[in-house]
């Protein structure tokens, strides 16, 4: 009896030993993943891509007629779907290769737009499906990988440095002359845009890494110990003014200000909105645009694709959101299966980037619900005044959309600053200028997987 009694208590300890198990349940995984971590916040992330998504889209509704309404639908449906399955606020963004071979070829129309598209996420597709991407992942550098997002992240924030200083032709993506100081479009305006989201958000939320565990803590415990020697009312007033600065949602405050000016630049533009969403049209693409769109479009934006918004995009939600999974492989297949469907359709081709995660990161963004919550704006947008929203959208002072992509492009290329060797920063900073010089991610990639195999060759001979 004594061991029969013994088997059960062993049986009960053992039982309670185990670790529970997790739910697996999908409408579990999906709440989850959808959750606010703070709503503020999280709506304010939502804004933090829209100074890359805005103008391109502009520029092509303006200089190709892209059907702005389908795109809408398009890409707020495959933002709700891209929130709901990785839980980060992982960005849908133009391919930019594809956009900028548009708007600077007259003959690069709508069809040829689409087949580099589809082409590319074909390729995508293929990779992810077979596992190549995965094994790509893997196999690249960090160093490489680094200094392609350094120079997006550059570029990104070069252009929004143009977009501040200069007024420009979005049709034509060329700068039409200097920006004046005053006006509804002005420099003041976006220098105080400035200086109150550095007010607002300061440098931004500190990446949690590995190589940083050591010194944050130190920090950590600095901070406790000097809030510690603080006077009560002067520690109250500081926990005060972080909390209220947290509860600002700064660039909700940047749009919204954007689109009250835009309707006081235009107000009959709010009469020529349309109730209703257009509709929408399967796309002819001839053999001519196949081949223009294969050889001007795809080629180009592969490497852009596969590396930025695949593989460093991986990467940078592996240092934001560690708890997460974020695989090459899934990311690889999403880009892939988006556009063999949209595309058909007139949407604009789309990926993910790491400068879009950057940027929602940088404005607050921290779930899946970020991503979803602009996916729903921008479907019920297409849905229910379809391509109207040319007429409002053209009029955004662009100088605010340049003041966000300006801290979306310089919390991306912060990304890089975790190169803690010599030898890492020389591979990333090749990287980096012979992508911004040669205006290539291929040509800098290209040129950094050398450096690396050089200088390892280097090390090996001189063991």
């Amino acid at each position: 009896m004594a061991s029969d009694m013994t088997g059960v208590h062993d049986l009960e300890s053992a039982k309670t030993s185990q670790p529970p198990v997790r739910p697996t349940n999908f409408l579990v995984k999906v709440r989850d993943n959808l959750t606010f971590h703070a709503k503020w916040a999280e709506v304010n992330g939502a804004m933090g891509d829209l100074g890359t998504y805005i103008p391109i889209i502009l520029a092509l509704s303006l200089a190709r007629d892209l059907d702005l309404g389908t795109t809408l639908v398009f890409t707020g449906v495959y933002n709700i779907v891209t929130g709901l399955l990785y839980g980060v606020p992982m960005p849908v963004q133009p391919m930019k290769s594809i956009a900028a071979v548009a708007i600077s070829n007259k003959s690069f129309g709508v069809p040829e737009i689409m087949a580099a598209g589809i082409i590319t996420s074909g390729v995508a597709l293929v990779l992810g499906v077979t596992g190549l991407m995965e094994l790509a992942y893997w196999l690249i550098p960090l160093s490489v990988v680094r200094g392609i997002q350094l120079a997006q992240g550059l570029n990104f924030a070069m252009t929004a440095v143009k977009y501040i200083r200069k007024e420009q032709d979005l049709g034509k993506g060329k700068s039409t002359g200097q920006r004046p100081w005053t006006g509804l479009d002005g420099l003041i305006l976006a220098i105080v845009a400035c200086c109150f989201i550095v007010l607002v958000n300061g440098a931004g939320k500190e990446i949690q890494r590995q190589n940083q565990h050591e010194r944050n803590e130190q920090q950590s415990e600095d901070e406790t110990h000097n809030e510690a020697n603080l006077n009560p009312t002067v520690r109250r007033s500081k926990k005060f003014l972080e909390k209220l600065a947290d509860a600002i949602p700064s660039a909700v405050i940047v749009f919204l200000l954007g689109l009250i000016l835009a309707v006081i630049r235009k107000p009959s533009a709010v009469k020529e909105l349309r109730a209703g969403p257009e509709t929408i049209r399967v796309v002819h693409i001839s053999r001519h645009a196949w081949r223009d769109g294969f050889i001007k479009g795809a080629i180009p934006q592969l490497p852009l694709t596969l590396l930025n918004s695949v593989i460093a995009v991986c990467k940078l939600s592996k240092d934001l959101f560690p708890e997460k999974q974020v695989r090459a492989t899934s990311v690889s297949v999403t880009v892939g299966l988006m556009n063999l469907i949209g595309c058909w359709f007139g949407a604009m081709p789309c990926c993910h980037g790491a400068g879009g995660l950057a940027g929602q990161y940088k404005f607050g963004g921290r779930s899946g619900g970020c991503v979803a919550a602009l996916g729903a704006l921008k479907l019920v947008l297409g849905l229910v005044l379809g391509g109207s929203m040319l007429r409002v959208l053209v009029e955004f002072p662009v100088g605010l959309l340049g003041v966000l992509l300006l801290f979306a492009g310089v919390e991306l290329a912060m990304a890089a600053r975790d190169m803690s060797t010599k030898q890492e920063a020389f591979v990333m900073l090749v990287v980096t200028s012979v992508s911004l010089v040669g205006s290539s991610a291929a040509l800098g990639f290209l040129c950094g997987m050398v450096a690396h195999g050089l200088i390892e060759l280097r090390k090996f001979v001189l063991k």
